[in-house]
């Protein structure tokens, strides 16, 4: 789904939590614009069509948008725990917004955490070795069935659907 696509479907409160949140940081709106942006090419490029369902093109998605998120904002707080932070406070309040089950949320959650934690490991590389690394990942994810399969995984990607 297109970014503004996206934005364009939340509700009027859901929108001033949204707005709200990056009036408050406004220095981090474009960096984190365009991680979404460049989430969005990369799962295009390797999950093409398959990043929606709660399959490892998602696992992928929400682990990749996590870390470019703490990567491109890194270039402005100059910390990586206060990136790490941001990034979770914008991913949290879109789990929050969207409508998703329980145990798709939670599968969210756990790739968006995830994500943050590869972020951690690679902070210092390339991004193309970051991205790399998280698509392997993805590629082994772990299937689960119930969330407390999730706490099985706690540093891996999971998903819910082939």
């Amino acid at each position: 789904m297109k970014v503004w696509t996206r934005i364009q479907s939340l509700s009027i409160r859901q929108f001033f939590k949204l707005s709200l949140l990056f009036l408050r940081n406004p220095l981090l709106l474009f960096p984190s614009i365009k991680a979404t942006k460049q989430t969005f090419t990369l799962c295009n490029t390797y999950y093409p069509g398959k990043h929606s369902k709660s399959n490892k093109g998602n696992a992928f998605r929400h682990a990749v948008w996590n870390a470019l998120l703490c990567s491109y904002t890194l270039k402005r707080t100059k910390n990586k725990q206060k990136s790490v932070f941001w990034a979770q406070k914008v991913t949290d309040l879109y789990e929050k917004v969207t409508n998703n089950n329980e145990l798709d949320e939670q599968m969210d959650l756990q790739n968006n955490a995830v994500g943050r934690l590869y972020f951690f490991n690679y902070a210092n590389k390339p991004e193309e070795e970051l991205v790399a690394f998280i698509l392997n990942k993805s590629k082994v994810a772990e299937k689960i069935s119930t969330e407390k399969d999730i706490k099985i995984y706690p540093a891996n990607m999971v998903y819910i659907v082939s």
